[in-house]
Order: structure tokens, then sequence, then C-alpha cells
């Protein structure tokens, strides 16, 4: 089943509670939290973030997908449990080695959270293999993380699928997200390609009825 998470990176200021009563009632099955940390990424969305999760938290039982941007993976991790977030996925290559890695997969699961590691455009996909046993999601970045609205890669596709047999081949459990440039014209080839979970900001704030695009995005190919 696909599944569709909504990033409210573009909500607008005002907006805040009128766009996310919207999304629950059009059934996204996620709130995606972009957190960006103006290091790791340009842009800093650590404050607003941390406010519309909060604020989310307080009227809607919706899971929140915490996506961190950022270099201090621990500090953010601290600061966005108060959420209680149903995941938190942190990117492959803001960790110094493999075992700093491992030690941010356990930090997470110990305060509750399920773990996604994350991969830029042009992080190889096998880097990812040895730490899918000990995960729940890989979030494949379909266009350079920090801004919204880009065009996306469309090389990436083939990378879901590399790690979609990889994950089928080792009968292993574990979504795979897709995030970046993702509307009803991307959709249908990652969704092919094995991601079952689809990141949109965009494509759904944007549209005139967000439960149209959201549907049309769920739908099976």
């Amino acid at each position: 089943m696909v599944e569709v998470s909504t990033s409210i990176l573009s909500v607008k200021k005002g907006e805040e509670s009128k766009t996310f009563f919207a999304l629950e009632a059009s059934k996204t099955d996620y709130f995606h939290i972009d957190v960006m940390d103006g290091k790791f990424v340009e842009k800093d969305t650590y404050a607003k973030m941390l406010e519309y999760s909060s604020y989310i938290k307080r009227i809607s039982n919706l899971p929140l997908d915490v996506h961190l941007m950022v270099n201090d993976i621990k500090k953010a991790i601290d600061d966005f449990i108060a959420v209680e977030p149903n995941i938190i996925t942190f990117h492959l290559e803001a960790c110094e080695n493999e075992e700093n890695v491992f030690e941010n997969i356990k930090y997470i699961k110990e305060n509750n959270s399920k773990v996604g590691i994350a991969i830029k455009p042009e992080t190889n996909v096998e880097e990812i293999y040895k730490y899918l046993p000990y995960i729940h999601m890989c979030l494949v970045m379909t266009v350079e993380p920090g801004k919204g609205g880009q065009t996306y890669l469309s090389d990436m596709t083939e990378k879901v699928k590399t790690l979609k047999k990889y994950i089928d081949e080792n009968n292993m459990e574990i979504d795979i997200e897709v995030d970046g440039g993702i509307n009803l014209r991307t959709a249908p080839a990652v969704k092919k390609a094995g991601a079952n979970i689809l990141v949109a900001g965009t494509a759904i704030l944007k549209a005139v009825d967000y439960k149209n695009i959201i549907d049309e995005l769920k739908m099976e190919n």
C-alpha cells in the first residue's frame, strides 16, 4: 500500500491551523517535518519546524515523519523527541563513520521512535545496505536536500529499483520513502520502482483540492 507524507515546509504563517486540519481531513498518512540547520543544507527551518510539529501534536493524532537535515543529529533528536515522532530519519552523509551511524540508530530507538536513514542523490545506494537490518525505512532523496519545489532527478528511479530488489532478495521489511519533486507526473515511476511512501509538499499544498491529489498519489499503478 502506498502512503503519502505531506511536507509542511511551505505552509504559510497564519494558515497553519486551516492547512493542517484540511490535510488530515484529506487523509494524508503523515506530516513530513523537514528540519534544516543552515549548515548541513543552506536553509534553516529548525525553529519553524519545532513550532509547527509542536502545534500539530496538540491538534492531531496523525504521525509525524521527522526528516533531519542537520549536522548535529543527537541534539536534533533531543529537540524533536518531545513531539513523539513516529519516525526520525537522519542523513548518512551527516555521520562521521559507521560507529556514529549505529549510535544514532540506537539513540532513536531508545527514545521510542522508528528509525530512517536518508541518502542524497550522489550517495551510492549500496552504502546503506549494511544498516538496513537495523532500521525501519530508507529515504531516497530525489532532489538535492534543502530546497522545496525542485525538479525530480529521473536517475533516482533506478536507485529506488536497486534498493527494492536488494530488500526483497534479503526478505527484509523496510519502507522506501522518496522525497523531492514528487507529483502526479513523477509518482507512477517511483511507485513502480518500489517506493511505498511518497513525500509531497508543493504538489499537494498548491492544489485546489488536497484530497484529490493525495488519493491519486496513493493509487496503485
